[in-house]
């Protein structure tokens, strides 16, 4: 592996540099185990700690397949979606891979009794399977998590539609939270070369997740003027939908937990930001019943913000804790568009809303191959940027994840993999110089 690493390292590496290197037998990546699937049972959601479940373990290295790649990964991040991996909710992810594992001999692969976690990377291409083409070894790259097979029908006008659709290194094996990872081919992008390996790998699946649900037509369909209730607008997700809203001309009214996320916002160009400590919002009066007066309360205070009016679109994530809210708060023929429920997923609201004010529910889920695209050609312009605030060794991806569980980050959480050291891997210095104030906002040390 530091063979690997030095040739990777060097300004003047070439492809055939790269395919001449002698791969490991083993890696080091960050799993969670079938046998500890049991752990935390009986236990409330916020007592389960990530740093228990979350291990550093050697395995062996897989060999690309048709249509696959393997990375050397130099950087990767933390999503919600390892967390929920590590605490094994809502059920374990070793279902998902028995189930993969018997799509096909390729496939079964990943039905392991480990699972190496991980739904972001940047890294450097290593080998290509056959069939590959646009790739070779030495292509600097990230990836995106839409794992797909596209030989059905209903995948080809969007391929969210796949019946085989997977997010990688949460429903398939192989993930970038590791030395090495494995993907299909398609899912790798350019890496923006303005940026660090721990920035670049940090934007992927947030970005394009923010990308569809606010701008593409698969939906909320943003446009110049809208009004967009982002919740957790600081948080690795909520992050990006400012900064899209922003670019596309809207007026983002962010939903933050503490003054000093408020103030990131405001660093970003937010100007209606609603701290929902401060203001103590309360939108349950217990376990089973909601408050409608505390939905009217908050709705008063956006059209406060807003001029008198209320929300055209609602960026939702947190469900069960805010979704009531949600509905109540969009205006006439407003949509809500939800693509997670971090507080849980039994949502609960007033239909009335809903129906006689002809507001839309949207679905949505990570982003098509397009999509993913189109976000991260939007960071490699510098038109997004990163949200980085944290980077953690590969060793201690179990304490990234338990921040961001325990709700103690803010922007994403970097994990550093093969890179010896933050700050490496950036070409394009020039782009980097104009952006270099934007790019850092986020961080808690300055690099």
């Amino acid at each position: 592996m530091d063979e690997i690493i030095g040739t990777l390292l060097s300004e003047d590496v070439t492809s055939p540099d790269v395919a001449g290197l002698r791969l490991p037998e083993y890696y080091r990546g960050n799993v969670v185990r079938r046998e500890d699937t049991s752990m935390f049972e009986g236990m409330d959601s916020k007592a389960k700690d990530p740093r228990k479940s979350l291990r550093v373990q050697e395995v062996p290295t897989p060999q690309p397949g048709p249509g696959e790649a393997l990375i050397a990964v130099m950087a990767s991040a933390i999503n919600y979606n390892t967390v929920w991996s590590s605490i094994f909710e809502p059920l374990p992810t070793f279902g998902f891979l028995e189930r993969y594992g018997r799509f096909s001999e390729q496939a079964r692969r990943h039905d392991l009794p480990y699972h190496v976690l991980g739904s972001d990377l940047a890294g450097v291409v290593l080998r290509t399977g056959p069939g590959v083409n646009r790739w070779r070894p030495g292509d600097r790259v990230v990836a995106h998590c839409l794992s797909v097979e596209l030989e059905s029908p209903d995948g080809h006008d969007d391929t969210m539609l796949d019946p085989e659709q997977r997010i990688w290194g949460f429903e398939t094996n192989f993930g970038g939270l590791a030395e090495l990872a494995l993907v299909k081919s398609n899912q790798l992008m350019p890496k923006p070369e303005h940026l660090t390996w721990e920035e670049a790998a940090s934007p992927g699946l947030v970005n394009s997740t923010a990308y569809r649900q606010l701008v593409s037509r698969n939906g909320a369909q943003l446009k110049q003027g809208d009004n967009v209730l982002i919740w957790g607008a600081s948080g690795g997700l909520g992050s990006y939908a400012t900064q899209l809203a922003l670019a596309g001309g809207a007026n983002p009214i962010c939903v933050v937990s503490s003054p000093r996320k408020a103030a990131i916002c405001h660093s970003l160009g937010a100007e209606a930001v609603i701290d929902r400590s401060a203001e103590d919002y309360r939108f349950w009066k217990d376990e089973t019943t909601q408050d409608p007066k505390e939905w009217k309360r908050f709705g008063k205070r956006i059209r406060e913000l807003t001029g008198g009016e209320d929300v055209d679109i609602v960026f939702e994530h947190p469900g069960r804790e805010t979704f009531g809210a949600s509905v109540y708060v969009a205006r006439k023929g407003g949509t809500v568009v939800t693509c997670a429920s971090t507080s849980g997923y039994v949502h609960e609201f007033d239909n009335r809303y809903l129906w006689m004010s002809l507001k839309r529910i949207v679905g949505s889920h990570f982003a098509n191959y397009r999509e993913a695209w189109e976000a991260n050609r939007l960071v490699a312009k510098g038109r997004i940027h990163p949200t980085l605030s944290k980077v953690y060794p590969l060793e201690q991806a179990g304490q990234a994840a338990y921040e961001v569980h325990a709700n103690l980050h803010q922007g994403k959480v970097g994990v550093l993999c093969l890179a010896p050291r933050e700050g490496l891997g950036v070409r394009d210095h020039a782009l980097r110089a104009r952006h270099v104030d934007a790019i850092n906002r986020f961080r808690e040390q300055k690099v």
